[in-house]
C-alpha cells in the first residue's frame, strides 16, 4: 500500500506545476492557431459560415436572395459542418520519459505533456471533443476538459497503452519515445486500426538519443530496471547506434503507413509549436 504522506506530497508537486503547464500549453496552441484557418468545413448544420457565389448544380433553395439583391451576382448560404470529432490523446508516462541530457532542455515527459495539452487546447478551440485515452472519461468539450486533462497528466504509468474498445471513426494521438520493441507497438496500432480509428504516433526524443554525442568511458543507467551498462569507448558505437535507430524509425513508419496512420518525430531541443502544427494539420486531413 502506498505511503499516504508521500502520495500527498507527489500530488501537491503535480498540482503546483499545473498553472505553468496550462499557460504554456495555451500559448503554444495560440501560436499554432494563428497559422491555421480552423477546422470549420461546409456541411450539414444550422450555423452560418459564409456566402459564396452561386455555381451550376447548386440547389435553388440555398440561394440567399437578400444577399444576392445587394449586387448583380447570385449568392448561396453555406453552413458549418457540425459533426464534432472525438479525439483520444495518450502520452507515455513511463520512467524513460523523465530523461533529459541537459538542464537547459525539458525532459521528454515535460515536452510530451506540453504537446498533449496544447493539442487538446487547439482541438477544443475548434469545437472537437477530447479526452485522455485510458481515463474512463468520454470525449467532451469546454474549458473544464483542459483543466481535468492537466490533472490527469500528473500520473505515472508504464509501457504502451492498452487496447480498449473505442467508437469507429474517432482519432487517436499517441505521444511517447516509442523505443519499445516494434512488435509491441504494432500490436497497439493494429488493434486500434482494426476498430476503424485513424491514428498518429509522435516520437519525442532527447537530442542525445539521436546523436549519441558522448565520448570516452560512459556508464549508462537504465530508467526502467534495465540495469547499468558501462561502455569504455562510446564513440565507437555511434555509427551502429544511428543505424539501429534509423531501422527502428523505419519500422514505425512502415507499420503506421500500413494501418493508414501517420508517424512523425520531435526533438526536445526544437520548438514545440512546429510539431504541434504538423500534428494538427494531419488530424484535419484524416478528418476529411
Amino acid at each position: 500500500m502506498a505511503d499516504p504522506v508521500r502520495l500527498q506530497h507527489r500530488a501537491e508537486q503535480a498540482a503546483s506545476a499545473l498553472p505553468p503547464l496550462l499557460v504554456a500549453a495555451q500559448r503554444v496552441a495560440a501560436t499554432v492557431a494563428q497559422g491555421v484557418h480552423g477546422r470549420r468545413r461546409v456541411g450539414q448544420g444550422e450555423t452560418f459560415w459564409q456566402f459564396r457565389q452561386y455555381q451550376p448544380g447548386d440547389s435553388a433553395q440555398r440561394i440567399d436572395w437578400r444577399e444576392s439583391a445587394k449586387s448583380q451576382r447570385v449568392y448561396v448560404r453555406e453552413t458549418e459542418w457540425e459533426a464534432a470529432q472525438s479525439v483520444w490523446l495518450w502520452r507515455d508516462a513511463s520512467a524513460s520519459m523523465d530523461y533529459a541530457s541537459s538542464r537547459a532542455l525539458p525532459s521528454k515527459r515535460e515536452r510530451a505533456d506540453l504537446l498533449t495539452l496544447a493539442l487538446a487546447a487547439l482541438l477544443l478551440r475548434g469545437g472537437e471533443r477530447v479526452t485522455l485515452l485510458g481515463s474512463g472519461v468520454a470525449p467532451s468539450h469546454g474549458r473544464a476538459v483542459l483543466n481535468r486533462m492537466a490533472l490527469q497528466l500528473g500520473g505515472t504509468g508504464a509501457g504502451l497503452p492498452a487496447v480498449e474498445p473505442l467508437p469507429r471513426h474517432g482519432q487517436l494521438v499517441l505521444v511517447g519515445d516509442f523505443l519499445a520493441a516494434l512488435q509491441e507497438i504494432e500490436a497497439v496500432v493494429a488493434g486500434y486500426a482494426a476498430m476503424g480509428l485513424k491514428g498518429y504516433l509522435l516520437q519525442v526524443l532527447d537530442p542525445s538519443e539521436e546523436t549519441l554525442p558522448f565520448e570516452g568511458r560512459v556508464r549508462f543507467e537504465g530508467l526502467e530496471r534495465e540495469g547499468a551498462l558501462l561502455v569504455s569507448r562510446v564513440e565507437t558505437l555511434r555509427g551502429d547506434y544511428a543505424e539501429r535507430l534509423a531501422r527502428h524509425r523505419a519500422g514505425l513508419n512502415a507499420m503506421t503507413r500500413a494501418a493508414g496512420w501517420s508517424f512523425a518525430t520531435h526533438r526536445t531541443d526544437r520548438p514545440p509549436h512546429t510539431a504541434l502544427l504538423a500534428l494538427f494539420q494531419t488530424l484535419a486531413e484524416h478528418e476529411g
